[in-house]
């Protein structure tokens, strides 16, 4: 069991946007419903120091979000928060439906293929459009598996692996 006050980071404040207090975030994920549902967010500054606001609101906005938190007013307030992490802590998050996996879980997993082979370890996760791609860094080479149930086969969260069927040539790109 996890722990509900555990912060997850689901973007970054890359500046303001508009004269009316109002933040641009670079999702790290695109889950746009996590911001939504969350009432609350934990701003991590760069030095690590951790503030609780609320969310006023949050829209889509060009493949980034626009968010606004309360007592955030104006363009002067924004300004100390850009480069800042914006986290929500575990408990405020939806759970996630069966077969779906917050990125930051599966971030440090071993990645196996069926035959048993360890390929190495997700690093960093990535959006297509059609689906997510886990880069995986092996000891002499990075690979790039597609997150489609034709190749994940097990996500074993507590076990700290996944099992993978590789397709045909994608293990020799």
């Amino acid at each position: 069991m996890r722990d509900s006050e555990e912060l997850i980071p689901v973007g970054k404040i890359i500046g303001s946007h508009g004269i009316k207090g109002q933040m641009k975030l670079h999702s790290y994920s695109g889950n746009f419903s996590s911001l939504t549902e969350a009432r609350s967010v934990v701003i991590r500054k760069p030095d690590g120091t951790l503030s609780d606001f609320t969310i006023r609101g949050a829209t889509a906005n060009n493949g980034r979000f626009i968010i606004s938190l309360v007592d955030f007013d104006d363009i002067d307030a924004v300004a100390p928060l850009v480069g800042s992490e914006l986290c929500i802590r575990r408990g405020n998050l939806p759970e996630p439906a069966e077969d779906e996996y917050y990125w930051c879980d599966l971030i440090g997993l071993r990645v196996f293929t069926d035959e048993g082979a360890q390929l190495g370890c997700i690093t960093d996760i990535f959006e297509t459009g059609s689906s997510d791609i886990y880069v995986v860094q092996g000891e002499a080479r990075e690979y790039l598996i597609p997150a489609i149930g034709e190749v994940v086969k097990t996500v074993d969260l507590n076990g700290g692996m996944i099992v993978v069927t590789p397709l045909d040539g994608l293990l020799d790109l």
